[in-house]
């Protein structure tokens, strides 16, 4: 028999009072992905090959192969995952209560639509921090761009001209601040990487990488429907794989919601 806990919380889901929503990307050859410039290699995309579809190799199933690099899609980087956390966990030793967690959504959409190489500032966060308080100890910090609405595209998505990858990002000093004066488990980003798309000439190079995994915090990518969730309020709950000795993996990633929570903590504050 379940806890009195647990019974509430199966209740509210059953009654509407909370709500899942789905923040992942769904996963298929057509799911934009990085893409490094020489001399760097890239991860193979994903794809599925059919091993037997109700014949002969299996007359009574379908089942597939599955190809993938570890980070495609909507994925977790692990500690590991960078040189500064070359010490840290897989994506298999994460512990999992840091995989659930309160979700805090600050929106930069307005300003990611005047200039599509934004950085989060310090200043961005201690605004949120003024209207909606300090940033919860193991709270997941989610930046709502309005990059998912270029989803459709693997152009518009990785925003590539002759220039470089035009997508937001956090600035350096604001990755440091955040990895070492907010006790958060990690950053989720709308973007195919936690990093800008021009980080790679920052210094350090990719600051969330460099500085996130080196202190135990992680990064989630190719979120979806943030503008679903309020700015404070909701649980995240990250679902990777296993992997052992795995950098990263594709997730699901999802968000409870209380639909009885106040209006004045709805969605389109976020960014207040």
């Amino acid at each position: 028999m379940a806890t009195p806990t647990i019974s509430a919380f199966l209740t509210a889901l059953s009654s509407g009072d909370l709500e899942v929503i789905d923040l992942t990307t769904p996963l298929s050859p057509d799911t934009p992905a990085l893409r490094l410039p020489e001399p760097f290699v890239n991860l193979i995309d994903f794809s599925l090959e059919e091993v037997s579809a109700y014949n002969e190799p299996g007359p009574f199933w379908r089942h597939n192969n599955i190809h993938t690099g570890e980070h495609i899609g909507t994925h977790i980087d692990a500690p590991v995952h960078w040189i500064t956390g070359r010490d840290g966990d897989d994506v298999s030793q994460i512990p999992v209560s840091r995989l659930i967690g309160p979700a805090a959504v600050l929106d930069l959409t307005e300003k990611v639509a005047g200039d599509p190489d934004y950085l989060l500032t310090i200043a961005d966060v201690e605004e949120w921090e003024s209207t909606f308080g300090r940033l919860a100890a193991g709270a997941w910090l989610l930046l709502r761009t309005g990059w998912e609405s270029r989803g459709h595209s693997q152009d518009a998505f990785l925003g590539i001209d002759d220039t470089g990858s035009h997508t937001p990002g956090v600035a350096v000093d604001c990755a440091e601040w955040l990895a070492g004066e907010r006790d958060i488990t990690g950053l989720g980003v709308e973007t195919v990487g936690v990093d800008a798309g021009l980080a790679g000439g920052f210094d350090p190079a990719f600051p969330v990488h460099n500085y996130f995994l080196g202190n135990d915090k992680y990064g989630l990518t190719s979120l979806r429907n943030l503008g679903r969730l309020p700015a404070t309020g909701a649980m995240i709950v990250v679902s990777p794989l296993p992997i052992v000795g795995g950098t990263g993996s594709p997730s699901r990633v999802l968000a409870v919601v209380d639909n009885a929570a106040p209006e004045e903590i709805g969605v389109g504050q976020a960014g207040a």
